[in-house]
């Protein structure tokens, strides 16, 4: 194991230098458009695909070839800091890959990986379904059933999710669903539901307070039928861990928490990019606006704000790039990934509330950015485990004991 470092190499300082270039001439100026629309930035989302920053390829060398882990945070930060509901319109497909990676086969991640972004001359979307209208982050409470039909070696899902990022727009769907009933969370398992197999379809699409650039919608499975091979991992592997479980054995996390596991520090990551972008614009805004003779940040009032808005983002960036280093070598000790997306999120909300605060009334207009950011800032306190979950997680991890 490499010792952690915070040194970006040569290659990392370039994708860095090359990805904030996007967002400052694609993403930033686009942002307000589709934040009014409230639909996926289709023309954007084609931009990064034409130069290889959306598709699987690109992925694949931040998230699985860098062997420090750092890559992809520090990518997601730069998406983020360009605009959040883009940068989950551009990241969003990398949650139903993350879902085929902790639970698929190798032969199943190169079928289908690629196929949840398509090419730059035919871009598609992936989307992964966990949560459901009365099960969020009671896993153990999902209702979207699996029943295998041994007669045609197939899955037939019904069953309802809801808040599925990319849901129903997506080429390949990703779906968590209970498969024995009666072992809670640990009887769930993933199943990829192919283009345009009957029986999905899209129901309310959401009207969000934040990341409206972001397609959020509820999926339907009525009667849905999927290939035996459409089961992530194959169902010996399944057959074998529901055999543990009937046992009393302790079986491997189940498919939703293992993908959430695996992508929170990217979520902190997608926060930071947010607070970053207010407390820049916060603080040159100070430098520049004159009350009482002066620039306003020559108040201690407001430079105080300031410095700690910058310590807040600097702290949580080192929690999150330690995090994903200790990921990457499959280290946590201590819930270090939600420790990392808990203090991010955290910061993130509270840095673009200061920043509504110092730019004043101007702050609240929608004429300024600050208060799209402070909407964004939102959800990471929310999404792939709420504040409090973490804060479960955490405890236990710290402790030992089954907290409740």
């Amino acid at each position: 194991m490499s010792d952690f470092s915070m040194a970006l190499n040569e290659d990392q300082l370039a994708l860095q230098k090359w990805i904030h270039e996007f967002a400052v001439e694609a993403i930033r100026p686009n942002a307000e458009e589709w934040d009014e629309k409230e639909e996926f930035p289709w023309p954007v989302v084609q931009q990064a695909a034409e130069i290889g920053l959306y598709g699987w390829e690109f992925m694949a060398e931040v998230m699985i070839n860098d062997p420090t882990g750092i890559s992809a945070v520090m990518a997601i930060e730069e998406i983020f800091w360009g605009d959040a509901g883009i940068g989950m319109a551009i990241m969003g497909s990398g949650l139903a890959a993350a879902g085929i990676a902790a639970s698929g086969t190798s032969e199943q991640l190169m079928e289908w990986v690629p196929q949840c972004y398509g090419t730059a001359d035919d871009v598609k979307v992936g989307a992964f379904c966990a949560t459901e209208p009365d099960a969020g982050s009671d896993v153990g409470g999902y209702r979207a059933r699996a029943v295998y039909d041994e007669a045609t070696d197939e899955w037939v899902l019904n069953g309802t999710k809801a808040w599925i990022t990319n849901g129903g727009i997506a080429n390949v769907h990703v779906v968590v669903a209970v498969v024995e009933p009666e072992f809670g969370s640990k009887g769930h398992a993933s199943f990829i539901v192919p283009p345009n197999t009957p029986g999905l379809s899209q129901g309310q699409k959401y009207k969000k307070h934040g990341i409206r650039a972001s397609h959020t919608a509820e999926v339907v499975l009525d009667d849905v039928r999927v290939p035996g091979h459409c089961l992530l991992g194959g169902k010996d592997k399944l057959d074998e861990r529901l055999a543990r479980v009937r046992e009393g054995k302790r079986g491997n996390s189940q498919a939703a928490m293992q993908t959430f596991e695996a992508t929170r520090p990217a979520v902190g990551a997608q926060a930071i990019g947010v607070a970053r972008a207010a407390l820049e614009y916060a603080t040159e805004y100070a430098k520049e606006r004159q009350a009482f003779g002066k620039p306003i940040i020559m108040n201690q009032s407001i430079a105080f704000m300031l410095a700690d808005m910058a310590t807040e983002v600097e702290a949580s960036r080192a929690l999150v790039w330690k995090a994903a280093w200790l990921g990457k070598q499959r280290a946590y000790k201590n819930a270090e990934g939600s420790m990392a997306k808990l203090k991010a999120a955290r910061t993130a909300t509270w840095v673009t509330e200061r920043a509504i605060q110092i730019l004043g009334g101007y702050g609240y207009s929608r004429e300024y950015p600050v208060e799209r950011w402070h909407r964004d800032a939102k959800i990471h306190d929310i999404f792939e485990g709420t504040e409090q979950i973490q804060q479960l997680v955490i405890s236990r991890a710290i402790s030992g004991l089954r907290i409740e």
